[in-house]
């Protein structure tokens, strides 16, 4: 179970907490989470696909005992699937409503001034909190007792999306024309995470602090492996993390990611190896490669890596 993280945590503790929930995290990453919560700032987390930005949220999530609510963006992406839309069906059957009922709301009035006047008087709630459907980034605010907010790939969303993001990452509130301000009961641990498709605006990266995740160092990536893996044997983890090391020197369209690194590891556990072989490695290398070019590209080193790992493997 992972362990509950409190306000007054110290570096050490959040890393403690990361890896109870299963994510071994660098200390630059545990201090970018500790130095988070202490001065109410979101995170955004930049770095290539499958590196562990998402997963960051999850275990931050997990460790705090919190609910994530998970904003994914893309192109096109409004206010109205962000934030919030109104409920129109029901806007609709309460005017139908209003309708059958007006003699009982205008009171008998007999003049066309009386009747506005009665009017006025009525309590209208067509605008009000009732017939709105919040989406991630108000029912963020909503919780109670505050939660992780993930805004996953903003990259992909639309450079002018950001503008309305920029209230709630500063202020932790929204502001709704027809409602006012709503602020967050509790502020939500924020984390925005990019792949780097586009250059994000200044005015968002002042809002948080920043945080680059690379590929792991391999000492750190054989941790992840033996947490993520268990039964991986030491020798095959020291060697396929060697391997993908070497591999990611490659000039490839797509470099294998942690996430690719341990897939590969569940599959070799699966196939019963215990070490890292020539044959092996061709007959899953697509497990970890996701690109024929990249593949071919791999192919003619693949006796040198596995040599050079097999290496590492008996004397790293």
């Amino acid at each position: 179970m992972a362990e509950t993280l409190s306000s007054s945590a110290s570096i050490e503790a959040v890393d403690r907490g990361l890896a109870s929930a299963g994510y071994i995290a660098s200390r630059q990453i545990a201090t970018a989470v500790y130095l988070a919560e202490k001065i109410e700032k979101p995170i955004l987390v930049e770095g290539p696909a499958g590196v562990g930005k998402t997963e960051l949220a999850k275990a931050i999530a997990a460790s705090r005992g919190l609910e994530m609510i998970r904003m994914q963006c893309y192109e096109g992406l409004d206010e109205a699937k962000a934030l919030y839309e109104w409920k129109y069906a029901k806007q609709l059957l309460y005017t139908q409503i209003l309708k059958d009922k007006l003699g009982e709301v205008l009171g008998g009035a007999d003049t066309l001034a009386k009747a506005l006047d009665q009017l006025h008087t009525f309590g209208d709630v067509f605008f009000s909190k009732e017939f709105v459907e919040p989406r991630p980034l108000l029912r963020a605010l909503e919780q109670p007792k505050g939660c992780v907010l993930l805004i996953d790939e903003i990259d992909k969303s639309d450079a002018e999306f950001e503008s309305l993001l920029l209230e709630i990452l500063s202020d932790f509130q929204v502001t709704i024309p027809e409602l006012g301000t709503i602020a967050a009961i509790v502020p939500p641990t924020v984390i925005l995470t990019s792949n780097g498709e586009r250059d994000l605006g200044d005015a968002l990266k002042r809002r948080c602090l920043h945080l680059h995740i690379g590929f792991p160092e391999p000492k750190l990536e054989e941790r992840i492996v033996e947490t993520r893996v268990p039964g991986v044997s030491a020798t095959l983890r020291k060697q396929l993390v060697g391997f993908v090391s070497q591999v990611r020197t490659l000039d490839l369209k797509k470099l294998p990611s942690v996430s690719e690194t341990i897939d590969w590891a569940k599959v070799l556990v699966l196939l019963g190896a215990s070490e890292l072989g020539h044959e092996l490695v061709k007959d899953t290398l697509n497990v970890l490669l996701k690109y024929e070019g990249d593949i071919e590209a791999t192919m003619p080193n693949v006796s040198t890596f596995v040599a050079n790992a097999g290496r590492q493997g008996v004397f790293g």
